[in-house]
């Protein structure tokens, strides 16, 4: 996992629902904390697109439901600057449920994935059909 350049607008919080663009039988997880998240006193922990996450299956198959599963956000709908000067923003909150490590547990994506997050995890980027 790379770092990634400049400051990333974070978009989705704890409680946030994000859609599940994999194959793995998930369809919408809610946001349980951000791991590494060091904020200031009572914030409630945010992610912005690249960052992984610790999050509950809320829709889904019977099999993967109530689990709680990694994920890495790879669209969010709140604006973000890149490090070129464009704002870049997607239509909704997505998510790819991942290992701890990861390595992604489906073996497709369906829709368009950010490049930050293409970039700092090379499994999403081998997966993915579309880099934005």
């Amino acid at each position: 996992m790379k770092g990634i350049a400049g400051k990333q607008t974070r978009g989705v919080c704890s409680g946030s629902v994000l859609n599940v663009v994999d194959n793995t039988g998930a369809k919408t997880i809610q946001i349980i904390t951000v791991p590494g998240y060091h904020g200031t006193s009572r914030r409630v922990p945010s992610a912005g697109v690249g960052d992984i996450v610790i999050a509950s299956v809320k829709k889904g198959t019977p099999e993967m439901r109530r689990q709680i599963v990694h994920a890495v956000v790879v669209r969010q709908r709140r604006p973000f600057r890149r490090a070129d000067g464009v704002m870049v923003m997607f239509e909704d909150n997505a998510a790819v449920i991942t290992s701890e490590t990861g390595e992604t547990k489906g073996t497709d994506i369906k829709g368009a994935v950010a490049r930050e997050a293409a970039e700092r995890w090379p499994r999403i980027a081998a997966t993915a059909s579309i880099i934005v």
